[in-house]
């Protein structure tokens, strides 16, 4: 590998959602602590929510490039400004990053037509120049590891390592008092126990059935008198409402009504988080809260990192299955099992064993 010691402003291209980019941060730390760096972060629209609270991060570019599957349209001439805006940061060096079903070489193609002279990915195809330092891709075929694994291992060729491989985000303690007055006229009472439900997902194949949702929130406050918080974006509102109805009383419908910063410090400040495989249940780990996460089956990398945790595992409908050779083969190889979709009673269970690992 090049030294890389000297590299004084780095371009991290992670390129997906909010909980790609919280895996990232021990990377990203380890490369800021090592080569006392500037470090410049490219990520998607969703992703750039996230950055301001990774502390390791110094500047954020977001665009939704065409290689990811993001929301965002991307044309030809926007990847020509882009490269020329990045060429014009002169950068040291890039760093890609990936899931193993991802090809990197077009963040590599975009990092050369930058002039960026050093650049490093995991790539499973000889990529010749397009990368100047090159870690073979040996991933889902020889072994799988956790995200922040992979990430930190990535990094760890250059030279970058750390102490501390946590999940951490930035919390403004002052955000949760805007959150609470938010709250408070849909009924929620801060000064009694609640547990966050978030049902929501960015794909339907990782969705948790939604009279699920509202049959273990209903379990929950009928045998505890917990009160039950349903998040959730602007969009995800009607289903918030739909699971908040069908739970019934003390059960509230947060969807849309917290921005990134308070939502950070309400859950914070939840005694336990029931999410789906998604940033919610990242960030509960980053800030040390409890999380149950109901996983879908599409990738064994993002479970939850270093907290307190609890994963219900479930395989997803074949109909919904990616057509990606990489994930097909870690679907028949590595999660061939057929696992059922956990029940209410289940998540029940979970949330009670949860709740007795808790200090009292």
């Amino acid at each position: 590998m090049n030294n890389w010691k000297n590299c004084r402003h780095i371009l991290c291209i992670r390129a997906d959602n909010m909980g790609d980019l919280i895996m990232t941060g021990p990377a990203i730390r380890a490369l800021k602590n090592s080569f006392h760096c500037r470090i410049t972060v490219l990520t998607s629209s969703m992703g750039s929510v996230i950055s301001p609270f990774i502390e390791e991060i110094d500047e954020t570019i977001a665009c939704d490039l065409p290689w990811v599957k993001t929301n965002g349209v991307c044309r030809p001439d926007d990847l020509l400004q882009l490269a020329a805006a990045l060429r014009n940061r002169q950068f040291d060096a890039a760093v890609i990053f990936t899931v193993y079903s991802q090809n990197p070489l077009p963040a590599a193609m975009l990092a050369c037509l930058a002039g960026i002279p050093k650049r490093l990915a995991y790539c499973r195809e000889n990529p010749y120049q397009l990368l100047t330092d090159w870690v073979p891709e040996k991933e889902p075929y020889r072994f799988t590891r956790h995200q922040v694994e992979r990430d930190l291992d990535l990094v760890a060729a250059i030279g970058a390592t750390i102490h501390d491989d946590r999940l951490h985000l930035n919390c403004n303690k002052h955000a949760l008092s805007p959150a609470f007055d938010k709250l408070k006229p849909t009924g929620f009472d801060p000064g009694k126990k609640w547990v966050l439900l978030h049902p929501g997902v960015s794909e339907l194949k990782r969705m948790y059935p939604a009279e699920h949702w509202a049959e273990a929130g209903k379990l929950i406050v009928q045998r505890t008198g917990i009160q039950v918080v349903i998040s959730g974006v602007s969009a995800e509102r009607a289903l918030a409402e739909n699971i908040r109805q069908g739970i019934g009383a003390d059960a509230f419908n947060a969807a849309g009504l917290l921005n990134i910063e308070e939502f950070i410090a309400f859950i914070q400040a939840t005694p336990l988080v029931i999410s789906v495989n998604t940033g919610t249940a990242h960030i509960a780990c980053a800030t040390g809260t409890p999380v149950i996460v109901l996983y879908a089956l599409t990738n064994p990398q993002h479970t939850p990192w270093k907290g307190t945790a609890k994963v219900l595992p479930f395989s997803i409908k074949e109909q919904l299955a990616s057509n990606n050779d990489v994930v097909s083969y870690v679907r028949e190889h590595i999660m061939a099992d057929n696992i059922p979709v956990p029940g209410p009673e289940q998540v029940f269970e979970a949330f009670e064993t949860m709740t007795c690992l808790q200090p009292t």
